[in-house]
């Protein structure tokens, strides 16, 4: 998430014409307290019984029945579709962040103001 939040003016474009919202199993009392803490310029939801991380394909199902979860990204058009995704996402990987950028570029344009 610091990576999200220190890229976000540039792969964000700082909330113009994106909407950055990371969704997590963690309460939401802890979540505001962290997003606060860290100075999070974006939004966040508390998904506790995961029914939106399963809807979303973002558990995979381990060999003995339980689920793990993938670090899930997804962008969603302007028509509320999955346009784009990264299953899983890999935040440490630099190259992910272009390709997120690109995707994002692609999917949402800048918003042209009259």
């Amino acid at each position: 998430m610091e990576a999200y939040r220190d890229q976000y003016a540039s792969l964000f474009r700082d909330g113009r014409g994106v909407v950055l919202l990371a969704v997590s199993t963690d309460g939401a009392e802890e979540q505001a307290a962290w997003a606060r803490d860290a100075e999070f310029p974006f939004l966040f939801a508390s998904d506790p019984g995961s029914e939106v991380g399963r809807a979303y394909g973002a558990y995979r199902e381990r060999g003995d029945g339980s689920f793990t979860d993938n670090r899930t990204l997804f962008i969603v058009d302007a028509e509320g579709r999955i346009a784009w995704r990264a299953v899983p996402f890999r935040e440490v990987d630099p190259t992910a962040y272009e390709e997120l950028g690109a995707a994002i570029d692609e999917i949402a344009p800048v918003p042209v103001l009259d």
